[in-house]
């Protein structure tokens, strides 16, 4: 949490772009109410590079989308430098990605559902839920103190989607998603891509969430099993 009491919202994915898509519209809102937005890309993304583009360029203008997409929400993108497709899953990474969440101090983690076509994304799942460990426990001493994040919250991605099952839905207002729509048109594959029509079923599947929670725009969010353990004293 801020100084001024807002709150701060770490969405951590696989490649840049990942949680722009699927946390964009809770981010966007979120940073209108005032709390801080930080995004973290565990790789670049870049090996899905535009036709007579190097993958060296692409990755050079993600960098430049991703710090976009957190500027438009007044916020900051963190970039990691491994290469697209080849996040390394060890104790090096999962404590500089501890060192992160130190250093921004977020109320919450947002990242990957467990399941996935990319194995960036299992990866970024599996390191995500060790450095929310690691950033907690005080007897990891690193050069910053102990934070606790709360969650981590799995967000809903078609990529993703073997085994998912929404637990809670996020309204997205409509201030917000305007603001996510305008801010995710900054990258290029979620308008340009050829294989899939990512800014419009995110769009649209924001749309259909709300329907299902009586609002105008919602995104969905699912936890581990031992989290959804709620204790009732009546009804």
């Amino acid at each position: 949490m801020t100084e001024d009491g807002k709150k701060v919202i770490m969405a951590i994915g696989g490649h840049i772009g990942d949680a722009e898509l699927t946390c964009g519209g809770v981010l966007a809102t979120a940073a209108l109410r005032g709390d801080r937005i930080v995004t973290v890309a565990m790789t670049g993304g870049e090996r899905g590079n535009p036709p007579g583009m190097s993958v060296a360029d692409y990755r050079k203008q993600k960098e430049k989308e991703a710090k976009t997409f957190a500027e438009m929400l007044g916020g900051e993108a963190v970039i990691f430098p491994y290469a697209d497709g080849e996040l390394p899953e060890t104790d090096e990474v999962k404590l500089a990605l501890c060192d992160v969440i130190r250093k921004y101090k977020p109320d919450v983690l947002l990242t990957h559902w467990k399941n996935s076509m990319h194995k960036d994304h299992m990866a970024t799942h599996r390191i995500v839920v060790d450095a929310q460990f690691f950033a907690g426990l005080p007897s990891v001493e690193r050069e910053l103190p102990a934070h606790y994040a709360a969650g981590p919250y799995f967000a809903e991605n078609w990529e993703d989607e073997e085994g998912y099952v929404p637990y809670t839905y996020v309204e997205v207002s409509k201030e917000g998603f305007d603001l996510w729509y305008k801010a995710i048109s900054t990258h290029w594959f979620t308008v340009n891509s050829p294989s899939f029509h990512y800014r419009d079923y995110y769009a649209t599947l924001m749309k259909l969430r709300g329907y299902l929670c009586r609002k105008e725009y919602a995104e969905t969010f699912t936890i581990h099993e031992r989290n959804k353990k709620v204790t009732r004293t009546g009804f």
